[in-house]
C-alpha cells in the first residue's frame, strides 16, 4: 500500500497535479524507517551507512538501501562519495530534510506524552 501511494503521488508530482498537501508529506515520509532516519539525521548530523544500520538493528541492508534512496529521490537527503578505498558514503539532511525537522520533534514529543498517557491508564 505504501508503494502505491508513493507511485501515485510521483505521478501526480510528474503531471503538474498538486491537490494534496498532506498525501505529498505522507508518500515522503510514510515508510517503517523513513521517519527515524530523518529524526536521527537531524539529531546526529551527517552519517554513515553502517552508523545508520547500527542505530537500527532490526533494518536490513535492502531496506535501508531503499530507503534511503527514496528520500534521496525526494531530495530530503543527500548522499556524498568520497573519492577513497574503501568509498566513503555519508547522509545528510538536505535544506528541504532540515524543514521537516519541527514535524518530527513535534511527532515525538506527541509519542512521548502519549506513551505516559497509557502507562498512567495501565
Amino acid at each position: 500500500m505504501e508503494q502505491d501511494l508513493r507511485h501515485e503521488v510521483l505521478h501526480k508530482i510528474q503531471n503538474k497535479e498538486f491537490n494534496c498537501a498532506k498525501e505529498l508529506t505522507l508518500s515522503i515520509i510514510s515508510g517503517k524507517w523513513k521517519i527515524v532516519i530523518l529524526y536521527r539525521l537531524g539529531i546526529n548530523g551527517p552519517m554513515r551507512f553502517s552508523a545508520i544500520q547500527h542505530l537500527f538493528p532490526k533494518i536490513t541492508h535492502k531496506v535501508l538501501t531503499k530507503q534511503l534512496r527514496e528520500l534521496e529521490d525526494d531530495g530530503v537527503i543527500a548522499r556524498k562519495v568520497y573519492p577513497e578505498i574503501p568509498p566513503k558514503v555519508e547522509y545528510s539532511l538536505t535544506d528541504l530534510g532540515e524543514s521537516l525537522q519541527p514535524i518530527l520533534q513535534m511527532m515525538y514529543a506527541w509519542g512521548e506524552k502519549r506513551i505516559q498517557q497509557l502507562q498512567k491508564e495501565s
